[in-house]
């Protein structure tokens, strides 16, 4: 009698142990496509070490930073390093980069044209207007060679920073997530290549100019001061910059994403 009430104690004992060690959640605001995609890969490895990871997905690049400073979220996954950076200037937020995960090299798409060679004068270009994506587009067309910045290197140059527009270009600036849908409206498009995924443009394929690997903008997780050290967190980033996740990312993006650790 006294062995089976241990037994039934002792498994009493166990079970709320584990009920504890499963109790951990995290909360991630994400980008649908990839940042949601990847991070719905590494649900499972995640729950299997006792964290339920709550995937909060956002169609735009200001409330998620927010919501993280406010402590609504533990973190998130949808932008740049120089997008965080720069937002942290602006907002005043209190955020930190915990791990970069992977680079999306940004392109230049179009329905009317099939060779940046062939834009026509007075041709409209719509670009993103937040600051950081903003002056990466530039870049981006500065590379190409149809237009000229006054510092090719400088990520937070704006139209103003422009010198030469041999075709001149109508530069229109949009909310980056408008810009698949302004395809049929303008020559060309610098798309984030996280919407033009969604959009179902293949960035390897319709990209008529993309960055190359080398690209600076790693995407990356950012946390509060609150969430950054937990092991929670710790638990996420080593399944983030798994092997697995790695192949996940080569097998499943074909090069439109990139891997950066």
């Amino acid at each position: 009698m006294k062995k089976t009430v241990l037994s039934l104690a002792l498994a009493s004992f166990l079970g709320a142990t584990l009920s504890v060690a499963c109790a951990g959640e995290i909360s991630v605001g994400a980008s649908p496509v990839p940042h949601a995609e990847i991070l719905e890969f590494v649900k499972p490895i995640v729950k299997e070490k006792g964290v339920e990871l709550k995937i909060v997905e956002f169609n735009d690049y200001v409330q998620p930073n927010l919501a993280t400073d406010d402590g609504e979220l533990n973190a998130n996954y949808f932008q740049h390093r120089p997008y965080l950076e720069t937002f942290i200037k602006d907002h005043g937020v209190n955020l930190k980069e915990v791990c970069g995960v992977h680079i999306e090299p940004m392109g230049v798409y179009s329905k009317s044209v099939k060779s940046i060679d062939d834009v026509q004068d007075g041709a409209v270009v719509a670009i993103p207007n937040d600051p950081t994506n903003g002056g990466r587009a530039l870049l981006l067309l500065a590379q190409a060679g149809i237009i000229t910045l006054a510092d090719p290197t400088d990520i937070t140059c704006t139209v103003m920073d422009i010198t030469e527009n041999p075709k001149n270009l109508d530069i229109r600036e949009l909310e980056a997530a408008q810009l698949p849908r302004a395809l049929d409206d303008v020559t060309l498009a610098v798309i984030n290549t996280n919407y033009a995924m969604a959009a179902g443009l293949v960035p390897g394929r319709d990209a008529i100019v993309i960055e190359g690997a080398q690209s600076p903008y790693v995407n990356i997780v950012a946390a509060n001061p609150d969430s950054v050290d937990l092991p929670d967190m710790k638990i996420l980033v080593e399944a983030l910059n798994s092997e697995e996740t790695r192949k996940f990312i080569e097998e499943k993006y074909q090069g439109a994403i990139l891997p950066a650790f």
